[in-house]
C-alpha cells in the first residue's frame, strides 16, 4: 500500500469573519526555526514517499496523500486537550479518484459544555493548501458517533469541530478530535507550509433576544422537548443575522427564515420528523445567506478601499498639481528675487560711488579742518600737554560762561535804567507800556522814541543778540481787532530798532493780543498793565539760561500762546502814522442816533 503523509497547522484565533487564510505566522519556540521536521522513510513494498509535517503556533495536524494509495488504510482519531478521554478511527479506501471515508467516534461529551452556542460536531478534511471541506456531521447516539461520506479531495488531515449548526463552511477553533498516522506510516518527509483559520471561540456568543440560545441539556434533545435541528436551525439564523446576511442575502435570509416558521409550527404542532426536515433546510439557508453577505461585505470593503485609493489618487494628483503650481511660483519668486538682487546689486554700486564722493568731499573737508587746526595749534602754546589744553579750555569755558552770566547781568542792568527788565528761561524781558504809545495808535511817542534808542545803543554794543517784540493787549474790544493792535505796535517797536542800526535779521515781532495777560482785566489798573510790548532779548553772548537772582519759580510763565499768528512784513502793514480805520481810533464825534463805541485808552 502506498501513500504520502503531510503535517499541517492550525493557525487559532485568527479574524473571525473572513474565509481567507491568514499569510503569517510564527513558528513554536520550543521547534526548529523552520517549523518542520524531517527525515525519510520506506513502505513496505520498498517504495519510498513524502511525509510532511508543518508545526505552526500549538499543533500540527498530519495528513496523508491517498493519491495512489490503491486500497484502504486505517487512521487513529485522537481526543486534543479540549477533550483527551475522546477517540475513534476512520478507514479511508481510494476507489476511482474518490476517497471513502468511514469514521467511528467515543466517549464524545455534548458540544453544549463549550458554551450554549456549541450544539453539533462537524468532521472536516484540511488541504495542505488551508482549505477546509465540511465533510458532515457526526450523527451521535449517547457518547458515540459514526459517520460514512465520500470526498474528491486527494491530500487532507481530519478533524472534529463543536460548532453551532451541521452546516457551518469554516472550522471553530474548539477542535476536540484530530487524526493520528498510525507508528507504521512511512515515508520521506519534506517541507509544506500550510496554514488555515479557525473561527476563535466567543464568535458565536449568545446574543439576547427572543431566538436566544439557552443552555441545552441532554435529557431535553433525548425527549424531543427541543429538537437538536431546530436548536442548529435557530443558531444558524442568529449568526446569519449577525453577518448581516438581511442586508447583503436578503433573498436566501428570507428562505432561511421562512424555514425556521415552519419547523417551529412543525414543533408546536410535535410533528417530529418536518420539524428536522424544514429545519435542517433552515440552516443550510441561513448559511448559505452568511457566507453570501462576507462574501459582499468583502466586495463592499474591496470597493471601498478601491474608492479610497481612488481619493488617494486624486489626492495625489492634486497634491503633484499644487506642487506644480508651487514650484512655478519658486520660480517666478526667485526670478523676482534675482531681478531684485540685480536691482539691489545696482544700487549698491551706485551707493558705493556715492559713499566713495562723499568720502573725497569729507577727506576735503578733514584736510580744511586739519589746517584750521594746524594754524589754531601754531597760535597755542604747542609744548602744553594734552591735559593741560583741557584744563586751560575747561577755565576758558567756565570763563566764557561767567563771562556770559557777567555780561547778561550788565546788559540785564543797563535795559533795567531805561526799561522794567527782568531774566527769564527765555531770555531778559524788557517791558514796555502803553503809555508809550498814543492812544488806540501804534505810534510812538517821543520819550518812547528816546527810550528805545537808548536801547538800541545797548544791544548795538553787544553782537550776536537776538530781539523778539511782542505785543499785548487788554481784553476791551474784539479780538480781533486787539490782534491786529498788537501785531503793529510790534511791528512798530522792530522798525524803530532796525532804524537804530540793529540787523534785521536779529530782530522779530510778533502780536498776541489779547492772550497771556500778566493782571486782571476786570480793573482799569490790570487792563493798562496787560496793554503792554516786551522786547526778549537772548542769544549767545548772554547764555541761554535765566540767572538765579533774574529766574523766580513764581512767575507766570512767559512762553507765547500757541497758535499765535506772525505779523505780516512791514511792508504790509499800514503806516504807523496813520490812524486804525475803526470809529473808535478817529476820536470823532458821534451822531445823536447812534451808538458810539466809548472810546478806551490803549
Amino acid at each position: 500500500m502506498k501513500f504520502k503523509v503531510f503535517a499541517f497547522a492550525l493557525l487559532l484565533g485568527g479574524f473571525a469573519a473572513a474565509q481567507v487564510p491568514n499569510p503569517t505566522s510564527q513558528p513554536p519556540a520550543d521547534q526548529n526555526p523552520r517549523g518542520y521536521s524531517q527525515g525519510t522513510t520506506t513502505l513496505s513494498t520498498g517504495e519510498t514517499v513524502p511525509l510532511f509535517k508543518v508545526q505552526v503556533v500549538s499543533r500540527t495536524l498530519e495528513a496523508v496523500n491517498y493519491r495512489h494509495l490503491g486500497g484502504e488504510t486505517k487512521l487513529d482519531m485522537r481526543g486534543t486537550t479540549l477533550m483527551p478521554e475522546a477517540k475513534g478511527d476512520a478507514h479511508v479506501d481510494s476507489r476511482h479518484g474518490r476517497v471513502v471515508i468511514s469514521a467511528k467516534f467515543d466517549k464524545l461529551g455534548p458540544a453544549s459544555q463549550f458554551g450554549p452556542e456549541y450544539l453539533t460536531y462537524v468532521l472536516w478534511a484540511i488541504t495542505p493548501e488551508g482549505r477546509a471541506q465540511n465533510l458532515g456531521e457526526l450523527p451521535m447516539k449517547g457518547d458515540h458517533a459514526q459517520l460514512d461520506v465520500t470526498t474528491d479531495l486527494q491530500t487532507f488531515g481530519m478533524m472534529v469541530t463543536a460548532e453551532p449548526y451541521f452546516a457551518v463552511t469554516q472550522p471553530s477553533d474548539v477542535v476536540v478530535v484530530e487524526n493520528r498516522v498510525l507508528p507504521d506510516t512511512k515515508g520521506q518527509v519534506e517541507e509544506v507550509t500550510a496554514k488555515y483559520e479557525l473561527l476563535p471561540r466567543g464568535e458565536y456568543v449568545q446574543v439576547a433576544g427572543p431566538r436566544g440560545v439557552p443552555e441545552l441539556k441532554e435529557e431535553d434533545h433525548e425527549k424531543h422537548k427541543v429538537p437538536l435541528g431546530l436548536l442548529e436551525a435557530r443558531n444558524a439564523i442568529r449568526l446569519a443575522e449577525a453577518a448581516q446576511a438581511d442586508k447583503y442575502a436578503a433573498d436566501s435570509m428570507a428562505k432561511a427564515q421562512g424555514s425556521l416558521d415552519r419547523a417551529e409550527d412543525y414543533y408546536r404542532r410535535k410533528q417530529w420528523k418536518p420539524v428536522e426536515t424544514a429545519a435542517r433546510e433552515a440552516a443550510q439557508n441561513a448559511e448559505d445567506a452568511r457566507v453570501i453577505s462576507l462574501r459582499r461585505r468583502e466586495q463592499e470593503s474591496i470597493a471601498a478601499a478601491q474608492e479610497r485609493e481612488r481619493q488617494r489618487t486624486e489626492e495625489a494628483r492634486a497634491q503633484a498639481a499644487a506642487a506644480q503650481a508651487e514650484q512655478q511660483h519658486e520660480a517666478e519668486q526667485r526670478a523676482r528675487a534675482e531681478a531684485d538682487r540685480q536691482a539691489a546689486e545696482q544700487a549698491r554700486q551706485q551707493a558705493e560711488l556715492a559713499q566713495q564722493q562723499a568720502e573725497q568731499a569729507r577727506q576735503a573737508a578733514l584736510t580744511a579742518q586739519q589746517q584750521a587746526e594746524a594754524q589754531r595749534l601754531a597760535a597755542e602754546q604747542q609744548a602744553q600737554q594734552a591735559q593741560q589744553q583741557a584744563q586751560a579750555a575747561q577755565q576758558q569755558a567756565q570763563q566764557a560762561e561767567q563771562q556770559k552770566e557777567e555780561l547778561r547781568q550788565r546788559l540785564q542792568q543797563q535795559l533795567n535804567s531805561i526799561l522794567q527788565t527782568r531774566d527769564t528761561a527765555r531770555g531778559l524781558i524788557v517791558n514796555m507800556s502803553d503809555v508809550l504809545f498814543d492812544t488806540n495808535r501804534f505810534t510812538l511817542k517821543p520819550g518812547a522814541r528816546e527810550k528805545l534808542a537808548k536801547v538800541s545803543g545797548i544791544l548795538l554794543a553787544y553782537p550776536g543778540l537776538k530781539v523778539q517784540v511782542e505785543g499785548y493787549t487788554d481784553s476791551t474790544g474784539t479780538p480781533e481787532y486787539n490782534q491786529r493792535l498788537s501785531e503793529q505796535r510790534a511791528m512798530t517797536v522792530r522798525d524803530y530798532l532796525v532804524g537804530q542800526g540793529i540787523n534785521m535779521n536779529s530782530v522779530t515781532a510778533q502780536g498776541f493780543g489779547e492772550s497771556n495777560p500778566v493782571a486782571s482785566n476786570s480793573n482799569a489798573s490790570g487792563r493798562q498793565q496787560n496793554r503792554r510790548v516786551q522786547m526778549v532779548v537772548s542769544g549767545e553772548p548772554i547764555g541761554d539760561v535765566a540767572s538765579a537772582q533774574g529766574a523766580s519759580s513764581s512767575e507766570p510763565s512767559e512762553q507765547p500762546p500757541a497758535g499765535s499768528v506772525q505779523p505780516q512784513s512791514p511792508a504790509t502793514q499800514p503806516s504807523a502814522t496813520q490812524p486804525y480805520s475803526q470809529p473808535q481810533m478817529q476820536q470823532q464825534p458821534q451822531p445823536a442816533n447812534q451808538n458810539p463805541q466809548p472810546s478806551v485808552p490803549r
